[in-house]
C-alpha cells in the first residue's frame, strides 16, 4: 500500500481527465494515516488552487469553525475531495467555480480510493452532492441522506459515511438568518459523524 505522501507524489501529475490543464496544481489531502474521520468536499477552490492545500479558502474556515463547534479537531481528521483539480470559468477578473462532471468524479475516484485504503477511516464525511456521488454514485441526492450514518463502501474500503451540506452552500445563503440555520444544520451533522464514529 503506498504511503500517503507516495499518492501524492503521484498525483502532482496526474492527467486522468482535462482538468489539470487549466489548474494551477493538483491539491491532494491532508493527514494523519489512521484518521478515524475523512472529510470529503466536492473539488479545491480558488485559494486551494493557488496554495495546494484542501479547504484553506472562504469555505475552509467556515468548516474548521463548525469543526471546533462540534468538538472535531482538525488536526485529527484526513481532509480530501472528491476532484483534486480546481474546474473554474472566467468571470471579469474572477475564477468561478464549476460542478464537477460525473466523468471527472469517477476519473478521479482513483485517488479517493488509494486515500481511503492509505488512511482507512472508520466514517467519512460527505461534504455535499459531489462527495456524495463519488461514494454512492449519480443517483445519490443530499436531502435523502443527511445527518445519518450509513453503511458505505468504496473499492476496498468499508465504514460509516455521514453526509451533509457543503460549508459553500453556508456562505451562499440568500440572508443572514438562512446562513445561520445552514451553519446550525452543518454542525449538527458534525455531531452526528464525531458520535458515530467514536462508536463505531
Amino acid at each position: 500500500m503506498d504511503t500517503l505522501t507516495e499518492l501524492a507524489d503521484e498525483a502532482a501529475g496526474c492527467t486522468r481527465c482535462d482538468l489539470y490543464a487549466r489548474a494551477t496544481q493538483t491539491v491532494f489531502g491532508e493527514g494523519q494515516p489512521g484518521a478515524a474521520i475523512m472529510l470529503l468536499g466536492e473539488q479545491p477552490g480558488d485559494q486551494e488552487d493557488k496554495q495546494g492545500h484542501p479547504f484553506v479558502g472562504p469555505a475552509g474556515r467556515l468548516l474548521d469553525r463548525a469543526l471546533d463547534e462540534a468538538d472535531i479537531s482538525r488536526a485529527d481528521v484526513y481532509v480530501t475531495n472528491a476532484v483534486k483539480h480546481f474546474k473554474w470559468t472566467e468571470r471579469g477578473k474572477r475564477r468561478i467555480h464549476q460542478r464537477p462532471n460525473t466523468t471527472e468524479i469517477r476519473a478521479c475516484g482513483f485517488w479517493l480510493d488509494a486515500e481511503l485504503g492509505a488512511v482507512r477511516p472508520r466514517l467519512v464525511v460527505l461534504l455535499g452532492a459531489v462527495a456524495g456521488e463519488a461514494m454512492f454514485g449519480s443517483r445519490f441526492r443530499v436531502g435523502e441522506h443527511r445527518g445519518k450514518a450509513e453503511e458505505a463502501a468504496l473499492g476496498g474500503w468499508q465504514g460509516l459515511a455521514v453526509t451533509t451540506i457543503h460549508p459553500s452552500a453556508v456562505l451562499r445563503g440568500p440572508d443572514a438568518d438562512s446562513r445561520d440555520r445552514a451553519y446550525a444544520g452543518l454542525v449538527s451533522d458534525l455531531v452526528v459523524a464525531r458520535q458515530a464514529a467514536a462508536g463505531s
